[in-house]
């Protein structure tokens, strides 16, 4: 299986090669891939070393899988010349997610429908994975009407010039800045650029990539994005209103039987998910879940993620998995 990681050297690339090696990826041929100016750089993978090649010598290569974390610009001239080639595209970026001809893929709820004609892949919107992924065994059984989702993303999220930025003004150090204003002590309601509508693009995201994994537009979200000095791990306050009514209990069981689910959420003892705990983790918790006493038939949720792993590197790296199990990749 020779497997090419495309934007190795970023922040999501470094964390797809060490969820690679934990999760023992049958990999026999591994191509760190970067832009031009990464090229000849080294970079360390089960401890051997490695060196990073350009793209256009990685489609001569003609790898089996090829994970992309690079950019939509760059997904979207160099994915099609590697699907050219046979190579199987799983694309971090935005740049195919709402083409209707690609599918957008959470292993958990929708990877059935890949086939061996697949060959670009793409893989949702970090905070979108963690609302499916929560909210797909309770759609099924009650209905979602309507969903309003505020989120409280942490600067990871943005990439390394914003960490930077973070740590910079929380040591007093002045320095490039990622954002419009300073994120230390500060909240920004703008995830990404503003559209016409008065959203962001991050905010229709949210509304639109779950109803293309769910494969079902009778609900609608309306969303909020917010950055927030966190450095890791995304989290979610989240309305849900549904066609049929619930017992919080049963609510509280089809999540914790959801694979790739956790719930924390016991307010006698303080527990509830928070980014801290899930750093470095795949699950998705879920806590504060309670009745919505001022709507029929609506719950409310706190929903938390490591973006960089579940959010982005070990959904793209399931989908893989997926593929190799499934005859779905290779000779």
């Amino acid at each position: 299986m020779k497997v090419a990681v495309v934007g190795a050297t970023g922040m999501v690339g470094e964390v797809m090669l060490k969820v690679l090696a934990e999760r023992n990826f049958p990999i026999t041929t591994l191509l760190v891939v970067a832009s031009e100016r990464s090229v000849g750089k080294k970079l360390s993978y089960k401890n051997q070393e490695f060196t990073v090649i350009g793209l256009a010598d990685a489609v001569a290569a003609q790898p089996d899988i090829a994970i992309f974390s690079a950019g939509g610009d760059t997904s979207l001239e160099w994915a099609p010349k590697f699907a050219a080639v046979g190579t199987t595209v799983i694309d971090n970026s935005s740049a195919w997610r709402m083409d209707p001809t690609k599918k957008l893929v959470v292993p958990e709820i929708n990877a059935s429908q890949l086939s061996r004609e697949d060959k670009i892949i793409a893989n949702p919107n970090c905070s979108t994975i963690q609302l499916v992924m929560a909210l797909h065994p309770l759609h099924k059984k009650y209905q979602m009407k309507r969903v309003v989702v505020s989120t409280y993303q942490s600067v990871s999220g943005t990439g390394v010039k914003a960490v930077q930025q973070l740590e910079n003004e929380m040591a007093g150090v002045k320095g490039e800045m990622a954002y419009p204003y300073p994120i230390n002590r500060n909240a920004l309601p703008h995830c990404d650029v503003f559209l016409e509508n008065g959203y962001t693009k991050e905010e229709m995201k949210l509304a639109r990539e779950p109803q293309k994994i769910l494969d079902d537009r009778s609900f609608s979200i309306s969303a909020t994005a917010v950055r927030i000095p966190t450095s890791g791990g995304h989290s979610e306050s989240v309305n849900v209103e549904f066609q049929n009514d619930f017992e919080l209990n049963e609510v509280r069981q089809l999540l914790n039987d959801t694979p790739g689910v956790t719930v924390q959420d016991n307010t006698d003892t303080n527990t509830y998910p928070m980014p801290i705990y899930a750093h470095d983790k795949d699950e998705v918790f879920v806590g504060r879940i309670r009745r919505d006493e001022t709507q029929r038939n609506s719950l409310n949720l706190w929903i938390v993620a490591d973006n960089l792993r579940k959010g982005a590197a070990t959904n793209a790296v399931q989908i893989a998995e997926y593929l190799v199990t499934h005859g779905l990749v290779g000779a």
